[in-house]
């Protein structure tokens, strides 16, 4: 994620740092360093809003680089904070320091504007008013998203509108742009940004986002684990390209809600069926158990992710810890397993809950790893005082071996534990988690 925006941010300021070196605006210097300032800031915005919008897509062929759709989410989520704030910083020098420079300078030395006549002057004047109106939409719609509590559904009705709210914005960068960016290698690098955020909203604007990974099927069953957990086996039409285990998909119940991700908590076993299990963490999932009956028909886009066994590195120590409802992708590992236990990697699975005497899958996962002598099972319920340290992981660890761990769970737990195990183990441990949120 950061190397991607990273390195886009260096690029784009790249690109307009040749175009300065070349460029010949005329004005005083103050007024220099802001039309260059605003002219940067704008850049930076539309070029994180693209990035968003085009990683909004779900486009599947960036899974491998950027290591999975859950990772390709976490890039559009930050790179639609820092469109927002890149906004925010221009429209601040355009009104704040302009309004500045005019009390203390003067506007003798302003840089002079380019002139327009007819139409083009006509679309520049309206992109402006749109542009306008669009920050304060962002700013909104930025708080939503940072404000948790807020509900999803209103929050996803409220998200589809960002397709229109991108192409009004980048209207007013096309419109506003120098005209000599077009004749430099900026204009390249920026036309090559809009098209690609185009192309995600439109896709977006007619339901296209997905549709090629999109089965249709059933629900087969329900059951319920726990009080807080549903179960749910689905058996999906011919065209489901089958999945690996570790692997999530999206899931729509009721069109008017919209698709969810859950991980597949099953094995691949060649019968397009898929189990899943739900744990009420929100308003959408605590009401999922009263609404799924056996016999409805459900909608699978999937499957997608990177947090699968076949990546598993054979020359590292294994060590898998789960965190709650972060058990589910170690449930298909684990099943996958079952018919070739031979292939088994040795592993330490650790299973971090509440109160392993009243766990659902505790017993699941023990009958599981019972097949699997090289698997080692350590359950630890919070209730009776065990709770997984970074020292635990580290007091097993064989000398000279580098480890890997995979972990699914709280990101609290996930942050404690990869800071202690850097204090402990400095570059002898790869930490792979399972990063996905939908907002």
């Amino acid at each position: 994620m950061k190397t991607l925006i990273g390195g886009l941010i260096a690029l784009v300021t790249l690109a307009w740092g040749l175009d300065v070196s070349t460029a010949a605006r005329g004005g005083s210097l103050p007024w220099i360093v802001r039309q260059e300032a605003l002219n940067l800031s704008g850049l930076l915005a539309i070029a994180m809003m693209s990035l968003a919008t085009f990683l909004a897509a779900r486009p599947a062929w960036l899974e491998r680089p950027l290591g999975g759709l859950d990772r390709m989410y976490r890039t559009h989520k930050w790179a639609g904070i820092l469109a927002v704030g890149f906004a925010v910083v221009h429209w601040a020098t355009k009104e704040v320091a302009g309004s500045i420079l005019k009390a203390t300078v003067g506007s003798a030395g302003k840089v002079p504007k380019e002139k327009f006549i007819g139409l083009p002057d006509v679309l520049r004047s309206l992109s402006k008013d749109m542009a306008e109106w669009g920050i304060y939409v962002l700013l909104a719609m930025l708080a939503l998203a940072l404000w948790k509590r807020f509900p999803y559904r209103p929050w996803r009705l409220l998200h589809q509108a960002m397709p229109v709210l991108y192409l009004t914005l980048a209207f007013h960068a096309v419109m506003w742009a120098p005209t000599d960016y077009w004749m430099q290698p900026l204009g390249a690098l920026l036309a090559l940004l809009i098209v690609a955020g185009a192309y995600g909203s439109v896709l977006a604007l007619v339901g296209s986002i997905g549709r090629k990974r999109q089965v249709a099927g059933t629900v087969v069953a329900v059951d319920h684990p726990a009080p807080d957990v549903v179960g749910v086996r689905c058996r999906l039409e011919a065209g489901w390209r089958g999945h690996r285990p570790g692997q999530f998909a999206f899931i729509t119940f009721d069109r008017g809600e919209g698709a969810h991700p859950f991980t597949i908590a099953s094995a691949d076993h060649g019968d397009r069926t898929v189990d899943f299990k739900i744990k009420a963490l929100g308003d959408y999932t605590r009401g999922l158990a009263d609404r799924l009956r056996a016999g409805q028909p459900v909608k699978i886009e999937g499957p997608y992710g990177r947090f699968h066994i076949a990546r598993l590195d054979p020359r590292a120590r294994q060590v898998w810890i789960a965190g709650g409802i972060g058990v589910t992708p170690f449930l298909a590992w684990l099943e996958s397993l079952q018919t070739d236990a031979a292939r088994a990697p040795a592993a330490d699975l650790h299973y971090c809950t509440r109160d392993r005497d009243g766990d659902p899958f505790v017993a699941r996962l023990e009958s599981l790893c019972a097949s699997l002598p090289g698997v080692r099972l350590k359950v630890h319920g919070a209730r009776q005082g065990e709770v997984l340290e970074a020292k635990e992981i580290v007091a097993a660890q064989e000398h000279g071996r580098r480890a890997e761990i995979w972990f699914c769970g709280p990101r609290g737990l996930a942050e404690k534990l990869k800071q202690e195990l850097r204090d402990a183990l400095p570059g002898r441990f790869r930490f792979h988690q399972e990063a996905f949120e939908m907002r």
